[in-house]
């Protein structure tokens, strides 16, 4: 089970820096008539890749991990809610809205749009990440790596 912890803890590195640069690559091309490029499809794709590959793992661990409890005193401890309800709600909600925006991007014809859609839907996801996110400074039993 350790190896899966590590294996979450770590990926999220990776699936934050990719949807920071889907965004990024995004809003530098938001303004002007720039064409969505090979290139651009695939910054946000890997970045929908890896929310996704960090959702499967998520999901294995909310059943294994010992600090998910499925009882009603868990809503009572601040550490055991976070990860019984808030933490994979949340994440839940953050990866939809990134599939969301990928699947409306995908879709569009105009280039301007698809480089807005991915920067709208990948931020708001993004910020619901960061906010969701067990960091060793919010004292739930989270860290860097």
């Amino acid at each position: 089970m350790q190896i899966l912890v590590h294996a979450h803890s770590g990926l999220r590195w990776l699936v934050l820096i990719s949807i920071l640069y889907a965004i990024i690559n995004a809003a530098g091309k938001t303004k002007g008539t720039v064409p969505f490029t090979e290139k651009d499809k695939k910054a946000a794709l890997f970045a929908l890749i890896f929310t996704h590959i960090q959702l499967i793992v998520g999901i294995i661990l909310y059943f294994i991990s010992p600090k998910v409890i499925f009882s009603g005193s868990s809503m009572g401890e601040p550490a055991l809610r976070f990860f019984l309800v808030e933490h994979s709600l949340m994440m839940l909600i953050a990866i939809a809205l990134i599939t969301i925006g990928y699947s409306k991007a995908k879709r569009l014809t105009d280039d301007g749009k698809k480089f807005k859609t991915i920067l709208t839907f990948y931020a708001i996801g993004l910020l619901i990440m960061l906010i969701s996110i067990p960091w060793p400074f919010r004292n739930l039993g989270g860290s860097w790596f």
